[in-house]
Formats: C-alpha cells, sequence, structure tokens
C-alpha cells in the first residue's frame, strides 16, 4: 500500500507539474498574441533640461499621469541642464525604439540633428514649450512667448512714469522662447517714452546670475523704475537686491510663470505682475497629443504652423495671463493652482 501511495503521489505532483507548465505556456502564448496584436503600451521618452525652474515638476507630473490614463508608459529623463546629456538621452530613446520623443530643449539649436535622427528612425518627435530649431519636429506646444513679453511690457507702461528706466534680466539665448519674449516685448514699448538701459542673460536659467546682474545694473541706474524678469525665479533673486538697497515696492518687478514666491510677493505689493501660464493644461494637452502622434492619429484642433527656421511645424499655441493682485484669486486661487493659505501666508487677512 505504501508503495502504491508514494507512485500516486508521485503521479499527482506530476500532472500538477505538467498544467502548471500548460498554464504558463498559455499566459506566454497570450502575451506574444498582444505583442503581435500591437497591444504593447505605447512608448514615450519624454527629456526634460533640468527641473531648476519650479515649472517643470508640476509638467512631468501632470504629463506623466495623463499619459498613463490614457495607457501609455512614459520613460522621464533629467538632463540637469546639460546639453550633451540631453542628445545622449535622445540617442538613448532612440536606442529604445520609443513610439514619440518629447522634448523639453535646454539648447533649441544643439539638439536639431538628434531629432532630426529620431525622426528618420521613425520615431515621432514634439518640441515642449521651447521649440527644437530646424528639427522639424512632429508638433510644438506652447504659450505665445511674445504674448508673454507683451504682458510684461504692457504693465511696464501702466505702472511707471514717462522717461521711466527699464532694466531686462533674461533667461538665455540658447532658449527660443526668450527671443520670442523680447519681441513682445519690445513691440508694446516702442514709441512709447520708456527707456530700457540694461539687458543681460542668466545662461542655463541659473537664478544666481540674476541676483549679480540686478545689483551691477541697479549700481548703475539707482533711479530705476521697471524691472522685466526673464521668470519668477529670477525675480526672486531681483528682489532680493532690491529689498536689500530698499527699493522692494517701489520698482515695478514683472516675471512668468505664477511661482508661488511670485504670488505672494504680488499680493504683499513688492511684485506687479506674473504671465501666468496654465502648465497643467499645457502638460495634459501634450500628453494628448503625444499619444496621437504615437497611434498616427490626425492632430485635431490644430490649425497652424510655426517656422522652427526651415520647417513649417505644426502649432499648438495657449494664452497666457497678467495675474495682478485684483485677480490673484480669480485665477489662481479658484484655478487650483496655489492654495490661498499659501499665497497670502505673509498678509494679514482682514
Amino acid at each position: 500500500m505504501k508503495m502504491w501511495g508514494g507512485r500516486l503521489l508521485l503521479m499527482g505532483l506530476a500532472c500538477c507539474i505538467l498544467m502548471s507548465g500548460c498554464r504558463q505556456a498559455k499566459v506566454e502564448t497570450a502575451e506574444q498574441e498582444q505583442e503581435k496584436a500591437g497591444e504593447r503600451p505605447l512608448q514615450i521618452g519624454l527629456s526634460i533640461d533640468s527641473f531648476v525652474i519650479e515649472r517643470w515638476i508640476r509638467d512631468r507630473d501632470v504629463f506623466v499621469s495623463a499619459a498613463k490614463e490614457m495607457g501609455a508608459e512614459v520613460n522621464v529623463q533629467n538632463a540637469n541642464g546639460d546639453v550633451n546629456e540631453q542628445i545622449e538621452q535622445i540617442q538613448y530613446f532612440i536606442k529604445k525604439q520609443m513610439d514619440v520623443i518629447v522634448v523639453v530643449a535646454g539648447d533649441c539649436e544643439a539638439l536639431s540633428d538628434v531629432m532630426k535622427k529620431a525622426k528618420a528612425a521613425g520615431i515621432k518627435t514634439m518640441s515642449y514649450d521651447r521649440l527644437v530649431l530646424n528639427a522639424n519636429s512632429d508638433m510644438y506646444i506652447s504659450f505665445d512667448n511674445k504674448g508673454v513679453g507683451s504682458l510684461m511690457a504692457e504693465n511696464l507702461v501702466q505702472n511707471i512714469p514717462e522717461g521711466g528706466k527699464i532694466i531686462m534680466i533674461q533667461g538665455p539665448e540658447s532658449d527660443h522662447n526668450v527671443a520670442m519674449i523680447r519681441e513682445g516685448f519690445n513691440s508694446v514699448l516702442e514709441g512709447k517714452n520708456l527707456d530700457v538701459v540694461y539687458q543681460n542673460n542668466c545662461e542655463g536659467w541659473l537664478a544666481e546670475h540674476a541676483y549679480d546682474y540686478a545689483k551691477e545694473a541697479i549700481e548703475k541706474y539707482p533711479d530705476v523704475k521697471g524691472i522685466m524678469c526673464g521668470n519668477d525665479d529670477l525675480a526672486t533673486q531681483v528682489f532680493k537686491v532690491l529689498s536689500e538697497d530698499r527699493l522692494a515696492g517701489k520698482v515695478c518687478l514683472v516675471g512668468q510663470d505664477g511661482d508661488l514666491m511670485a504670488c505672494q510677493r504680488i499680493v504683499e505689493g513688492t511684485q506687479n505682475m506674473t504671465a501666468f501660464k496654465s502648465v497643467e493644461e499645457e502638460a495634459r494637452l501634450a500628453a494628448e497629443y503625444a499619444v496621437m502622434l504615437g497611434k498616427g492619429e490626425p492632430l485635431k484642433g490644430i490649425d497652424q504652423t510655426i517656422h522652427d527656421g526651415t520647417y513649417d511645424v505644426p502649432y499648438l499655441e495657449l494664452n497666457p495671463v497678467a495675474v495682478t493682485r485684483e485677480n490673484m484669486d480669480s485665477v489662481i486661487i479658484q484655478g487650483g493652482f496655489h492654495a490661498r493659505e499659501d499665497v497670502y501666508l505673509n498678509v494679514i487677512q482682514q
């Protein structure tokens, strides 16, 4: 009996192993069938210049979340402000045969060749917020950057006297948006009795440069009436200089992005405005269009192009909003961008 029991046990184990193997074979076959059917999740490579600027973390999180909801997988790479590193990241995406490559460019000219290489490999490409030049991207999404510059200049025109001196502390020339913002800014100032007496550029968007440039500019022009900053991060450093020289609140200060500290300064009265861009909207739309590109679907709702220096690129343009103390609540707080208690942290509420 013991011998027969042992044999039965062995036979049972063998059957279990055989059945398990069959089930595994079925699973593997199903996975293979899914791959054959093209059911592999859409692969998107997202290369971001750096997270030095506050907004890019928010962009990344919304983009990844939105893409995931649509069944896509996103591989995020951070170049830490190194152009060569960003080129290598895009080459890595090409090697991994991504379906779509989305790039926030650190240098809008240096990435041209590698982006064209991606297209040649059959990969769809998107310039996100900053247009990669001469690359023939399949799509570009950004805000009206000339409009950003116009909003800044309009605020200065409204708030400083005729003949007032203006300082411009901008982002790097390698960022194509910087030139577009300046174009919009200058177009508004044309014919106005205001004098731009100083200009400089912060390479790599490094805010510490803004402090040095502001210090230098204010020493030369202590009677300055307005300062235009390329973004709110630069404006934070300029504000420090103004505070040290007891000029905070006396000099009109403008920036862009709607950073929390900028919003706090606006309600406190030490920054006049920020050109707010709903980065959540931009990131969500970018994810939706990246999925369309990956699936080979038509880009619905895009009816204009932008010239990248060589090619006309399909362009989805979003509108910035000038945020001041008057509309802070309706745009920033009710819009859910920042919490009321954070914005008014340093202000006594009545």
